[in-house]
């Protein structure tokens, strides 16, 4: 298990961070792990999670590891955005209170623009989730997101 805290590697706050922990981290993949609890931001009135908030799950599990990467060589960690997600899959409708989720990402292209993609599953006690997330980390974000509309940098 990784001991960064979690608020140190995402660019998230508060209740906005869904995963629990980093369990293992690579130069090519991250697992991070949470226990459902009832009682979040997205949970439903029994307490479980709908399974569309697992694409929130993997995309702060590839944050987490842009947040490794950028801490294990000394560099602030950046803002990233989703650009997308193909062929999400998820055989529950939701994820139950207490139940034990691995999430796994593996990068499967990153370039020099800040652009990639990566392969991403969820698993627990019968529960498999998987999508493929296309993100963009910009070099300067903060001279990005101060762009006008249009505007190339």
């Amino acid at each position: 298990m990784i001991d960064w805290p979690l608020a140190e590697l995402l660019p998230h706050a508060g209740d906005m961070i869904l995963i629990d922990q980093v369990q293992e981290f690579s130069d090519e993949h991250i697992r991070t792990g949470l226990r459902v609890t009832a009682g979040g931001l997205f949970n439903r009135t029994d307490g479980s999670l709908p399974a569309w908030v697992g694409v929130e799950l993997m995309a702060q599990s590839v944050a987490a590891f842009a947040g490794c990467q950028a801490r294990s060589k000394g560099t602030p960690v950046q803002l990233g955005f989703l650009l997308g997600t193909r062929k999400f899959s998820c055989n529950v409708e939701h994820f139950p209170v207490n139940a034990e989720l691995q999430i796994l990402a593996t990068r499967s292209l990153q370039d020099d623009s800040g652009m990639g993609v990566f392969e991403c599953r969820i698993s627990g006690p019968q529960i498999l989730a998987e999508a493929r997330l296309s993100v963009y980390c910009p070099p300067e974000a903060q001279a990005y997101l101060a762009q006008a509309p249009g505007e190339i940098v």
